[in-house]
């Protein structure tokens, strides 16, 4: 389903926390803030800057460590109002998507977008 941006959306990580599947995280406190974006951790990996993953994405092994369920990217899409997108997959308040016109992932607030009719 293709979605229309309706508010600009900048990132505020330069370095999005990327890792594949198996990939063992130490998994810190868990987002407090913006109603609907509940489930997201604060993870790291060896040799990454901590990023926000999906609670969906991480099989807890213990008290603050997990090991990656998926492959997994938490880099966010800088948009602007009038942009399209497609949406691949949509968790905790945000969506996964493709930028139409050049076919770049990543993650956008859910806020931001109105479905394209």
């Amino acid at each position: 389903m293709e979605y229309v941006v309706i508010a600009p959306h900048r990132s505020a990580y330069p370095k999005p926390l990327r890792f594949a599947k198996g990939t063992l995280l130490e998994v810190g406190q868990r987002y407090e803030g913006e109603p609907g974006w509940q489930d997201w951790y604060l993870c790291c990996c060896d040799g990454q800057l901590p990023g926000w993953v999906p609670a969906q994405v991480i099989e807890r092994l213990g008290v603050g460590q997990g090991r990656a369920l998926e492959h997994y990217s938490a880099h966010e899409l800088d948009a602007d109002p009038g942009q399209r997108v497609y949406r691949l997959r949509q968790l905790n308040g945000w969506m996964w998507c493709r930028r139409l016109s050049n076919g770049e992932l990543g993650w956008l607030p859910l806020e931001k977008l109105k479905p394209e009719r």
